[in-house]
This record gives structure tokens, sequence and C-alpha cells, in this order.
């Protein structure tokens, strides 16, 4: 049975990004200085972070660990310089065929991006968009309602650059007569084997206060106050700062720093990570290779606490930890 929502499409939206901006997204998310192809300008291999076409999108997925917070929505960067009101931005979106979901009651399930070409280090000279879609609408009974989409980051002249896959999940929205959608395919740790390789990243309390810059300026990330009304005790970082900041350990341990040696990466947000603790990603390599591409099973932990992303995976060419640039 075909979702009612699968094929619908939302308006393109264009995007832009300056050198500045593709400088500060490694900046925040834990490049080193023996990676100056992410951070300086006149590196003669001077790249974007593969992962910063996610910086580009809608917000059209809410936190993934309150549904207070999820009242709202908001844009990220898009085409903006300029610091953006996060509580004046927020707008609301409907899917044609399916009921209006209350997004006071929803969370951020998964995240994938696949990679199809290296963006240059300035839209100047080309114009890009964002192209959406719903993938499909799922009815999962009394626990809720799935919505994934998917997003293209497109030059308008037609090449693809990206793709990004979301899922959102709308808790006590189903039994609506929808269906059940696809089983959810997991990409558990191997059982009984120690990680091949091991990332540490030592967030402070301004981790969040420099990731907001790349532009998503929600509250939450910045000041106690919101944090503490929704039961956090403060400030968190954003979910995604944990799943782009894991991202770069994998390039940086596995991928010697090189955009070229990612193909795909996805993960599952679990717990919320606050500023002060630190991630720990382990890795393991399966040994499975398709056309040259590994695939990495990892998970991202709160030292001490809590998993932080779940159901990680990737597809990469393995050659160590030590830069190839």
């Amino acid at each position: 049975m075909s979702s009612p929502g699968a094929g619908y499409t939302y308006p393109p939206y264009e995007v832009s990004w300056l050198k500045r901006d593709v400088l500060l997204f490694p900046n925040s998310i834990g490049a080193t200085a023996d990676e100056l192809h992410f951070l300086y300008e006149l590196h003669p291999d001077f790249q974007v972070f593969p992962t910063y076409p996610v910086i580009l999108r809608k917000l059209g997925s809410k936190c993934p660990y309150n549904r207070e917070l999820n009242k709202m929505f908001a844009e990220f960067k898009r085409t903006n310089q300029e610091v953006i009101d996060f509580y004046t931005t927020m707008a609301s979106s409907s899917i044609p065929g399916v009921p209006n979901f209350d997004s006071r009651r929803v969370v951020d399930g998964q995240r994938l991006i696949q990679f199809f070409k290296p963006l240059p280090t300035s839209s100047s000279t080309k114009k890009f968009e964002i192209q959406s879609k719903v993938i499909g609408v799922y009815d999962k009974g009394k626990t809720g309602t799935v919505v994934e989409t998917e997003q293209l980051l497109v030059e308008k002249a037609g090449d693809v650059y990206a793709r990004m896959v979301g899922s959102a999940f709308y808790v006590g929205q189903g039994n609506w007569g929808g269906p059940k959608g696809p089983s959810t395919v997991n990409y558990p740790p191997p059982q009984g084997k120690r990680p091949d390789f091991v990332y540490e990243l030592q967030t402070n309390r301004e981790s969040a206060l420099l990731y907001r810059l790349n532009g998503d300026y929600n509250p939450l990330h910045a000041t106690p106050e919101p944090g503490q009304k929704m039961g956090f005790g403060g400030a968190i970082m954003h979910g995604l700062f944990s799943w782009n900041s894991t991202c770069h350990g994998l390039l940086q341990k596995l991928g010697g720093s090189n955009p070229a040696n990612i193909k795909e990466f996805q993960a599952r947000f679990a717990s919320p990570v606050r500023p002060g603790d630190k991630l720990v990603t382990e890795m393991w390599k399966t040994g499975e290779i398709k056309d040259g591409w590994e695939e990495i099973r990892f998970i991202a932990k709160i030292d001490g606490g809590k998993v932080a992303l779940s159901n990680g995976r990737a597809l990469m060419k393995c050659v160590g930890g030590s830069s190839k640039l």
C-alpha cells in the first residue's frame, strides 16, 4: 500500500554560502590544526567539510529530545548572512492527504546524508537550491506516525551534490488508517568485539555558542532558561553538533580527513549532550566492501553516560588516521 503523502513536493528554496561559512563549520565540530584544508582558505586543497549541506536546509524536524520545544519550526541558514530570530521564523507545514499532525509532539528520529559531488568553497559563481519531498507517511498505530522526507542539494543547472533523508516521529498520533510502512533497518555494532578505533571530543561551555553561529539560533543551546523549563537542567548541545562532529571523527580516524573517502553517513538521535560532556565514538570496520566502499558501524556515547547517537553506519574508503592531503 502506497503512503498517501508519498511524493508530495515542497517548494524549492535557494541556498548560498561564503568561504567564511565553510571555515566556521569545521571549527565548530572539532577540526584540528593538522586539518588546514578545512580551516585555512589559502590551503592548496581548501575544501568544504562534507556534511555542511545539513546547515543549509530548513529545520524540517525538531528537537530530538523534547516535545515542548517542538511547538516551533524554524529555518537554518538558507541564504541568510545575519543572525536569525529563532522564534519569529517559526513556520508550519502540512502534507496533503494525511492528517494535520501536532508539531508539539514530534521528535527527530534518524538522519542520513549521501555525498555525490564536493561543494565549491563559495556558492558565489553558481546557484543552488534545496528540493524537498515526502518519501512516506507511516501509521504506527497508537504509538504515532512517522514522516520520512528527502532533501536534495542541487545546482540549478541540474547537478545533485548531496541527498539528505530524515524521519520525524509524531508521538501518539497514529490510528488514522494509513499504511504501517517498511520495517526499520538496524545497524548495531558487532557483539563481543572491541572497537577498531575510538574518537573522543571534549566539549566545553562555549561549544554550543560557537556551533549556533552556523545558523541554528535556537535559544535552547545558548541560555539555560529554556532547558531548565524543559527538564534538561540548562542549555544542551545541538543534536546536529553530535551528528556532525561524529562524522568528523570517523573521517579523521578512518578516512585520512579526506572527504573523498566517505560516501554515506547516518545515525539515530538517542540522548542529548550537554556543554562540557565528552563524546566518545566507537567505530568498527565490518570488512564488507562493495565497489571499494567499506561499511563502518559506530555509536557515540557520553563519557560515563548514555548513548547519544545509535544505529550508526557509514560507507568509507579506510586509509587510516593520517591526513593524505
